[in-house]
């Protein structure tokens, strides 16, 4: 046993070089510390996908791809062990955007806690603000209450000593501008909820050669990779987590007419596979939109029948469905699989398990 013997820069050396103890001992060891930290304010345990292994490993798997920089550029003054414990949150939170059917949704604080200030969503989100302050009925106060909490990141204690307030009446003035401005922009322009899912700002992705090794697990077990080398080859369906493709490959993902890649696959679509902000319908790069967020299963109808006509007419490229409609749009696969009655006979048309 490692613990307590080693220091935070000996860990990482550990788990740089693959040693099978040290990532058992205190990767694995934080990260199960970390599972109970988020089981009390998620409830995790019994849900599919939600259990300790399934979320560690995709951890591992995220710090592998960047060789553990993510930890090693931690604040200076943070440990090792408090860095991961915090940086688990997300893959947590990612996870739970899977799992919304049952979890429901996350605040709108989570969300933006998910962004980097130097993202282009990020850059998105704050002239969508910057756009609200321009056009909504505000005054001075509500102006710099927005732009000091929301854009600048600003607490409330902070910003009351900036604008002349109370700490109380910051909070209060701060959630009534949500609810009866902020909100309503969103839901309206652009078939977003205030309550949006969290999302990952690289979400959690594993290359070939990582998944044809195998990683030791706690249990001495191997690790089961997330995608099958070989996944178009033996089953004809699409993959549960989608993190690249193949020449001639489209990631076909739900969208909302505004063409707001905010979450769930529509953000994979964006940040990995070309989807173009501002474009909800189509082919885009290596991804093919199809609205699920205007209204109910008859409205998705058309543009399901017009991406299967549209793959038709190009069997020279593969289409990967996913879930479309089973994530923040709120539908289930009973209600969005008989849509697609007509891309089983389409050869070049992939599609979720059970669809």
């Amino acid at each position: 046993m490692y613990y307590r013997q080693l220091s935070d820069k000996d860990i990482l050396k550990g788990f740089r070089k693959g040693n099978a103890a040290i990532i058992r001992d205190y990767f694995y060891g934080y990260c199960e510390t970390a599972y109970n930290i988020y089981d009390q304010k998620y409830q995790l345990r019994g849900k599919q996908n939600l259990d300790f292994m399934s979320l560690a490993h995709q951890y591992a798997i995220y710090q592998m791809e960047h060789d553990w920089r993510p930890l090693e550029d931690r604040s200076p003054n943070v440990s090792l062990k408090t860095w991961l414990i915090n940086g688990f949150r997300y893959v947590v939170l990612d996870a739970l955007k899977w799992y919304r059917k049952e979890y429901g949704s996350i605040t709108f604080e989570d969300y933006l806690m998910s962004f980097d200030v130097t993202s282009d969503l990020r850059l998105h989100f704050n002239k969508m603000i910057e756009d609200i302050c321009d056009h909504a009925p505000l005054d001075r106060k509500e102006r710099m209450i927005i732009n000091m909490l929301l854009l600048q990141g600003f607490k409330a204690k902070d910003a009351a000593k900036e604008i002349g307030m109370t700490p109380s009446a910051i909070s209060q003035r701060f959630k009534k501008l949500k609810e009866q401005i902020i909100a309503p922009y969103f839901k309206k322009n652009f078939d977003m909820e205030w309550d949006m899912p969290e999302i990952m700002e690289d979400p959690m992705v594993a290359s070939p050669a990582m998944c044809e090794s195998a990683m030791p697990s706690p249990c001495g077990a191997s690790y089961i990779p997330i995608l099958e080398k070989k996944r178009m080859e033996k089953k004809r369906t699409t993959p549960e987590f989608i993190t690249e493709l193949q020449p001639g490959e489209i990631f076909v993902f739900g969208s909302n007419l505004r063409g707001m890649h905010g979450g769930g696959a529509a953000y994979i679509a964006y940040r990995k596979f070309g989807a173009v902000m501002g474009q909800g319908v189509g082919l885009q790069g290596q991804s093919y939109a199809i609205p699920t967020m205007q209204g109910g299963v008859e409205t998705i109808r058309p543009y399901v029948d017009e991406f299967i006509a549209f793959a038709k007419e190009h069997p020279e490229l593969t289409f990967l469905v996913t879930r479309i409609g089973c994530g923040i749009a709120g539908f289930d696969d009973a209600d969005i699989s008989p849509l697609f009655e007509q891309a089983h006979s389409v050869d070049n048309i992939v599609l979720p398990e059970g669809w």
